[in-house]
């Protein structure tokens, strides 16, 4: 297995577990690089092109280049595979539905995406490119491309830096520091754990009916944000406290919240049998324990 990552949002460290894993290789490098990424898909059997600019904070901060990021290094890595012959799974996200939260969304759900000049959907659109251009691709040439829809994925060693709600809760907590909840917090979510997530891929990935297609991937219990925030406070045994943060002052300009985004999943539950083993209670869980061994590692050096 390779894993190919420019570290502009990742960490080297994510994959010290699997050091002792000698199929593991890893290389530092973007996936922009016409030639590298030629290289590297020739030596693969399937590819997984999971990378992304991505999260709400650094799409409003920086539109323009999350914008030509996603579309250059999708345009490379799908290139590449349909010239040699792989199977490609696409991770594309639940922010193409746009604005669209008239309840669970199946695949194909409307689209209702803000104006052009709210730089929030710079994002969704990106990624609407890639799931359009794996469906022309797999038409036309015959690629074997598969789209999955993530939807709030959440667990250890993910970052809060980006707008990734959880992880920011639990490191205020662990910090008895308020929780910073943007809006009133009645706006919900449904957090699907990353172990669930990625079950949900490969069992895609291995499926022949799969090519072709698009399917959402994600947990359908919806919590609204500021219930997430006490429950990561209980659970942490936390002394901290919900202060609500209007989005004015959390976000720069072309930020706009959605009330609710939850996933129709029956496409990959039919398909694969696929269904969620753990709760978001779970993921709340192995976050705070990641960030404790985190926090126990920093002081033991």
């Amino acid at each position: 297995m390779t894993v190919l990552d420019d570290l502009s949002t990742g960490r080297a460290e994510n994959l010290a577990h699997l050091a002792d894993v000698p199929s593991l290789r890893f290389v530092e490098g973007s996936d922009g690089d016409t030639d590298l990424v030629d290289r590297l898909v020739s030596e693969s059997d399937v590819v997984m092109h999971l990378a992304s600019a991505v999260g709400v904070q650094l799409i409003v901060s920086n539109p323009l280049e999350s914008l030509l990021k996603n579309v250059r290094g999708t345009d490379t890595v799908m290139t590449a595979t349909a010239r040699r012959g792989r199977r490609l799974l696409y991770t594309s996200t639940s922010e193409v539905y746009g604005k669209n939260s008239t309840g669970a969304l199946s695949e194909d759900s409307d689209r209702i995406l803000g104006s052009p000049f709210k730089s929030r959907w710079s994002y969704a659109i990106a990624k609407g490119f890639g799931e359009s251009m794996a469906s022309g691709q797999h038409r036309t040439l015959g690629a074997r491309n598969i789209t999955v829809r993530l939807f709030n994925t959440v667990g250890p060693r993910q970052t809060g830096m980006y707008g990734m709600v959880l992880p920011r809760f639990v490191r205020q907590a662990l910090a008895d520091e308020p929780l910073t909840v943007y809006g009133n917090g009645t706006q919900t979510r449904c957090f699907a754990h990353v172990h669930d997530t990625v079950a949900g891929i490969l069992a895609l990935l291995g499926n022949d009916e799969a090519i072709g297609h698009v399917f959402n991937v994600g947990d359908t219990e919806e919590i609204p944000i500021i219930e997430l925030a006490r429950r990561v406070i209980e659970r942490s045994g936390s002394s901290s406290k919900v202060e609500l943060v209007p989005y004015a002052e959390a976000y720069d300009d072309g930020f706009e919240e959605l009330g609710r985004r939850k996933p129709d999943t029956s496409a990959l539950q039919e398909l694969t049998g696929w269904a969620p083993t753990r709760t978001v209670d779970d993921a709340i869980d192995d976050v705070i324990l990641h960030e404790r061994s985190r926090e126990g590692a920093a002081v033991g050096t």
